[in-house]
């Protein structure tokens, strides 16, 4: 089994949206499509609108793939399988290079080291999600295709016309996400190769509401001169620590996302809630890796 985009299709539209599908060249090929309920689940090769990740069979006959993670033109793999890779490369005609981390997410600019396995020696690709386009650069700025699923929540939870603070925004997905509804979101990284490339991404999509800024978070209260509905913190490894800092810059009433790696459930419930909130629930994201899972807090404020 292997974790895939795919799009769910009522049976009597299966046949058109297939065809729709291999027209535009991004049915997986490799996987078996298959049956759920009054639907049909089919495997896509990027995350469409309407996109959902679920498990697929292999086509009988066919290897299976190495287990990966698709970045626009790069398939980053678990492990370092030069043999792997080249099957992984020969997959896919929109695959342009296969990669491998050499190390973890580490630095204060939350950067990771890739091995070239297969195709062109390069970190840079073109990413469409959910109808936005990103220039991503993996060596130069963390990014996880993987977490296109939680965006679209987050677009789904909002109310048109709110203010929005991304204090950790990488390239920008999730600022580029939440404007499509926000009045005006301000976007906030510390690393200037995640803001060179969320400027870039902000013109590709035309973005006229979205404010790149280049701050370490925690001096972002002596420079905004606003109060924002909604709060994103999506730094796993110590986002908790800056809470006082999204409380101070969110209206009340407001709603704050706090994103944690955790290893219990409600690990940090406790500490969330000596602070002024008046509501905690959390949700599980996505496996991390063995033992650890990405969490996420939606704290409502007093």
């Amino acid at each position: 089994m292997r974790t895939q985009w795919c799009i769910r299709v009522e049976k009597r539209d299966a046949e058109v949206r297939r065809q729709d599908l291999v027209r535009r060249g991004i049915l997986d090929a490799a996987l078996k499509p298959r049956k759920e309920g009054d639907c049909v689940l089919f495997p896509v090769s990027s995350p469409v609108d309407g996109a959902t990740l679920e498990e697929f069979e292999a086509h009988p006959g066919q290897d299976e793939l190495p287990r990966h993670e698709l970045i626009g033109g790069i398939a980053v793999m678990q492990g370092p399988d030069p043999r792997g890779a080249a099957r992984l490369l020969a997959s896919r005609p929109s695959l342009h290079t296969v990669l491998v981390p050499e190390s973890d997410v580490e630095g204060p600019w939350r950067t990771r080291r890739f091995e070239v396995l297969a195709g062109e020696p390069t970190t840079r690709t073109r990413y469409l999600e959910h109808g936005l386009r990103f220039e991503i650069d993996l060596a130069e700025a963390y990014f996880s295709a993987r977490l296109s699923t939680e965006r679209q929540r987050l677009l789904a939870a909002m109310d048109r016309g709110e203010r929005v603070l991304d204090m950790f925004a990488g390239v920008g997905p999730c600022a580029l996400t939440l404007a499509r509804k926000a009045a005006f979101v301000a976007a906030s990284d510390l690393n200037p190769g995640a803001v060179r490339l969320m400027e870039r991404n902000i013109a590709l999509n035309r973005a006229t509401n979205v404010l790149p800024l280049l701050f370490d978070a925690s001096h972002l209260p002596r420079v905004l001169p606003w109060r924002f509905d909604r709060v994103v913190m999506n730094l796993p490894l110590g986002a908790v620590r800056f809470l006082p800092v999204a409380i101070a810059l969110c209206r009340k009433g407001g709603t704050i996302h706090c994103y944690a790696l955790q290893e219990k459930e409600e690990e940090f419930r406790g500490e969330i809630e000596t602070y002024p909130v008046a509501s905690v629930r959390e949700r599980f994201v996505r496996s991390y890796s063995p033992g650890r899972w990405h969490a996420v807090y939606d704290i409502a404020l007093r």
